[in-house]
């Protein structure tokens, strides 16, 4: 079952969700309430020349985490944003911190906005699901896919965030390879 905003605004007045800081009146959708971006990006950069461009998840030893740092840089937003051409992913994080109380029963989905879609904007690729339990901010994998330039500002309304009730409570709450992940820097 997906929250109504109302919903969503008794479960933070009951402290089974976080959002810091707390959003607006002017965020909340019908079903979803609205984050904005962070103004820390992760930039890939090309292999340098030698390196094995060939990147191998199922390989041995393999660590997301060391593969990020091997081939990506942070950066900044600027006062100018930063411009997010056709093609490119970057990573990126939300603005507000969310935090689903392991006994909630409740699990979200991150979803991109339909304005920005519609000029290509995509915020996630395959992962949407928040498992309940998580903490943290919301990384995003930002990726253009229109035919021109975006221009990405710290701050901007990114994507919507999808709270769901779950059917029971789970063992353990989330303790993936990404709990309490966090912006750099």
């Amino acid at each position: 079952m997906i929250l109504t905003d109302r919903d969503i605004r008794d479960a933070l007045a009951a402290g089974l969700l976080a959002i810091d800081p707390p959003p607006p009146a002017e965020f909340y959708a019908p079903n979803g309430v609205d984050l904005r971006l962070d103004s820390r990006l992760t930039l890939y950069r090309a292999p340098a020349e030698g390196e094995d461009p060939v990147i191998d998840p199922a390989g041995p030893g393999y660590s997301f985490r060391e593969a990020i740092l091997a081939m990506a840089d942070d950066i900044e937003i600027g006062a100018d944003g930063f411009v997010l051409d056709p093609g490119r992913l970057v990573l990126g994080w939300t603005c507000e911190k969310v935090d689903l109380t392991p006994g909630a029963r409740l699990a979200a989905r991150v979803e991109g906005k339909s304005s920005l879609a519609r000029i290509g904007l995509i915020v996630h690729l395959t992962a949407p699901t928040i498992h309940a339990g998580s903490t943290g901010r919301i990384q995003l994998e930002i990726i253009n896919l229109g035919p021109r330039p975006i221009r990405l500002r710290t701050g901007m309304k990114v994507c919507q965030l999808i709270l769901e009730q779950t059917l029971g409570v789970p063992e353990v709450g989330y303790r993936g390879q990404f709990a309490g992940q966090r912006a750099a820097g």
